[in-house]
Order: C-alpha cells, then structure tokens, then sequence
C-alpha cells in the first residue's frame, strides 16, 4: 500500500534550528550538559498534553487484549528500538502471554543494533509486516518523530484495511493526518538541542509515553494489585524473594506463612494473595481468579473479602 507523501517544505519541528542551543559548540563541558538538560525538561509537560489521546489509545488497547486479540508497535530507528525495549520488559515484569505485545522495526532484528539505509522509506515492508501478522480486531500503535515516516504510516493503512484499529505517536503537531489512522496522538517537543537529532528530546517523550502505555494497559489488564506487581514471572532468586515480599505487603502476614501459601499455589502469586486476603483454600482462589480474568480485586470481591 502506498501512503501520500507530505509536501518536504514542511518541516517537522525536531528538524528545525533551536535557537537556545546555537553556541553549544563553544559551552564548556557542564554547560553543554546544563543546556541539553534544560531541554530535557520540557519533555514531560510536552507528554502530559497527550494524556487525552493517550488514554484512548490504553482503552483501544485494552479493548484488543480483552477480546482475545494483539497489541503491535511498528517503528523505525530510535522509535522502533524504542518501541522493542518496552515490549521485551513486559514479560518479565507482567507476564504477559506470548503474542499479546508484537513487535515490527523497520529493517528487522539487524537494525536494532545499527542503522539500516532505507528501511523507514519501505512502505512495501510495512504494509507486508501487518497483512502477514496484524488482524481485525488488534491494536495497532505506531511511532514516528516526524509523523510521516513511510514505513510506518504504510503499515497503519494496512492495518486499518484489515479491521484493526490504528494510533499514531508523533512529535510534530504539523504533520497531516495520514490514511487509515483512527488516532493521533501529538508529542510536541519542538528543536532538539542537535538539529534533528530526535533521540534526544522526541525519543525521551517516546519512551515516557509507551511506559506510561504499557503500564496502564497492564493495570487494567489486572496485571497489578494496587500498586504491586502480581503477575511478574519469578524466574531467578531475586524475582523469587520479591514475590515473597509483594505478598507479605500486601497481606500482612508473616513470612513463614507467605512462603507456605506460594507453595501451595505452585508459585503463582495471585492465587497465594487471594488465598490469604480471602481465607478460601487455593483451588477456591485460582477458581475466582479465572472467573474474575485475572484481576484480585474482581476476585476478593467475588469472594466476599472485604480489602481497602
């Protein structure tokens, strides 16, 4: 599929001169580091003017999970390594199913690790990456500073024929709206310091908002309780000894008696908190939880437990 390119006299804002940077090349080595760290700072309030956009891209998200469908993240350069860091911290950190969180950057697993020339610029591979793995139904987010990269916007067309529902991440509120996307969400975070350079400025609001995102999406999911990690897998010594102490936070029992409850529920920390926070025996507690799609309070309530 191909997307209609945006007139190239329109510039994207993390393209454009900043003013406030033109003698960095002359600052000493603290003033330089002051300078690009007072850029820095305009980062979050610049990311907080999205969170309207943002919070229907979490509920166009948790939607897509809800109903047995996918989430994908499609980006080239800084985006799409950082759109890659954030689904591979899902697992470990939620435990999320395989699938749930898929993954697509411009030029494949080599371009992760260093640029490959002109794979933003390959509409065919973006198109081809969704009409190969996205499906009506999933959730589709893509990234991209300048709002108009190729690659991405192809594969969000694409997308969107399919049936999918499509967002796009952008850190120029100028670029025109592209075909076949449901939402933009507009990260203005204007020059950066270097011209151009959007792993500065544009990559930071990048990274705040898909962990903001992903986050989100996991605590409706139910992949939290309060603000403790439930569903993280305890894979080595150290997971282990933090889910040990996440249950005793939350439940206020001793250790002995949360060590016991882990055992009991083969190591699954839901059904040991639930267990102990409701007083059913564990097979009561795993019954709940699958009846309540994984979420501890829907459970505790379904049991009668009265937790604040």
């Amino acid at each position: 599929m191909t997307v209609p390119r945006q007139s190239v006299h329109v510039d994207s804002p993390t393209e454009r001169r900043n003013p406030r940077t033109t003698e960095i090349d002359r600052m000493s080595t603290l003033d330089i580091l002051r300078t690009i760290n007072t850029e820095d700072q305009l980062v979050p309030a610049a990311v907080g003017a999205a969170l309207p956009q943002l919070g229907r891209a979490v509920d166009m998200a948790t939607e897509a999970l809800r109903t047995g469908h996918r989430v994908h993240y499609v980006g080239a350069g800084t985006s799409g390594r950082l759109a890659t860091l954030d689904a591979a911290e899902l697992s470990p950190t939620y435990n999320v199913p395989d699938g749930w969180f898929v993954v697509h950057h411009a030029g494949g697993a080599g371009a992760l690790r260093e640029a490959v020339e002109g794979a933003e610029d390959d509409e065919r591979a973006g198109a081809a990456e969704m009409n190969r793995d996205a499906r009506a139904g999933d959730f589709v987010l893509g990234l991209t500073a300048s709002g108009r990269t190729p690659y991405v916007l192809a594969a969000l067309a694409a997308a969107h024929e399919l049936g999918a529902t499509t967002a796009l991440v952008s850190n120029n509120p100028d670029a025109v709206r592209a075909p076949g996307v449901d939402l933009v969400i507009s990260v203005d975070t204007g020059p950066e310091a270097i011209s151009g350079s959007t792993r500065m400025k544009a990559g930071t609001a990048q990274k705040i908002l898909l962990t903001t995102f992903s986050t989100a999406v996991m605590v409706k999911m139910g992949r939290t309780y309060s603000n403790l990690m439930v569903s993280m897998r305890a894979t080595n010594a150290k997971l282990r000894g933090r889910s040990l102490r996440i249950l005793r936070e939350a439940t206020g029992s001793g250790q002995q008696e949360c060590a016991a409850a882990l055992l009991a529920a083969h190591g699954d920390l839901k059904v040991a908190m639930v267990h102990l926070l409701s007083g059913v025996d564990v097979r009561d507690a795993g019954r709940a939880l699958a009846e309540a799609g994984g979420h501890v309070r829907a459970a505790l309530g379904m049991l009668g437990a009265h937790v604040f």
